[in-house]
């Protein structure tokens, strides 16, 4: 059965298809009973738009700006190289992306950029999410010039945003608790976790999952986490002081990022080594994994998160309701690797 066009639709509510075509675009100069009529018909018959022909009539384009981390980070080098490459696959859609670096972990720069932004400047903007009371007010000013704001990877706790792309954190953490459980199944365990900034939420909920399931394990200690900033110095400085007052320490757990530092550290830690678990498959940590210095990764596929995240913004521009977007996380172990140019894998 094929679907109803407007044709129909003005058939149906007995008037001209110029006149259904101008109430469908709100263009004015049509009787409130011609009106009525329209609607009830597009109702009736279940019409729905076809909004790519409609925006190709109108040369509608779309202007989407993400603003990522920037710095030696290859995780967030992929999400800005994801966005461009999905702007150029999208080009015939007239979908225009720009990214914008923000320093890393810092809200408050991100809300001041935000703040540069005024109506009509863009459609849609997508960001990191963290904790801070000057990126809510930030997000709620451009919701309220209807611009959008999509976040991506963490959430801002906000009823203004539009929409949260990324994995479930919280369940992420729990997996790397389940993972790390399972390494200590016949002995008792200490857990150094690493973070990068507690006011990031995406690490902050990572922590709490694994939190929750090493609570419940009999025997498993885990230590107070500490705080890296995800810089390679303060990883290096951090972790070694960490490990030279905790000789025992049998497990790490890497929440964010600098892993390179990290990785610098196993290699020099005589065996046994602890069982650890990272984010994000890069070249760095696979070799890693290859090398058995680290056991397991979790990738949040960010290339699959961005597109995502596109469909989401166009869905927004075209006054639809977005599609429900969480990721589901893939865990690397070292039998289970791609191809070394498989998707999601960054330097």
């Amino acid at each position: 059965m094929r679907n109803p066009t407007l044709h129909d639709v003005a058939r149906a509510a007995g008037v001209s298809y110029s006149t259904a075509d101008r109430v469908l675009n709100e263009r004015g100069g049509v009787a409130e009973k011609s009106i009525l009529r329209v609607q009830r018909a597009i109702e009736e018959l279940g019409y729905r738009r076809d909004i790519h022909a409609a925006n190709l009539s109108r040369r509608r384009s779309y202007r989407f700006r993400f603003y990522l981390p920037q710095g030696d980070h290859g995780f967030f080098s992929v999400l800005r190289k994801a966005a461009l490459d999905q702007g150029q696959a999208r080009a015939l859609d007239r979908v225009n992306v720009e990214c914008h670096d923000v320093p890393a972990l810092d809200a408050d720069a991100l809300a001041r950029l935000l703040n540069r932004i005024e109506a009509g400047d863009c459609d849609c903007v997508a960001i990191v999410g963290a904790d801070s009371p000057e990126l809510g007010a930030a997000v709620a000013r451009l919701a309220d010039l209807g611009i959008a704001v999509v976040t991506l990877v963490s959430d801002v706790e906000s009823p203004a945003r539009a929409l949260y792309v990324g994995i479930n954190n919280i369940v992420a953490g729990r997996t790397a608790g389940r993972l790390i459980r399972l390494a200590h199944s016949t002995r008792p365990g200490r857990i150094l976790p690493i973070l990068g900034k507690l006011g990031v939420r995406d690490h902050r909920e990572r922590l709490q999952g694994v939190t929750e399931v090493l609570r419940e394990a009999d025997g498993i200690t885990l230590l107070p986490p500490i705080e890296v900033l995800d810089r390679a110095d303060r990883m290096r400085e951090h972790v070694s002081v960490a490990l030279a007052a905790n000789p025992d320490v049998s497990g790490i757990y890497s929440i964010g990022a600098g892993n390179r530092a990290l990785i610098g550290i196993l290699e020099q830690i005589e065996v046994p080594r602890p069982f650890v678990v990272l984010h994000e498959l890069s070249p760095h940590s696979r070799a890693a994994l290859q090398g058995d210095l680290i056991d397991a990764v979790i990738d949040q596929k960010p290339a699959e998160e961005i597109a995502h995240a596109l469909d989401a913004m166009k869905a927004i521009a075209d006054g639809e309701i977005p599609p429900q977007a969480e990721i589901t996380p893939t865990i690397f172990l070292k039998d289970n690797l791609p191809g070394p140019t498989g998707d999601g894998e960054h330097a």
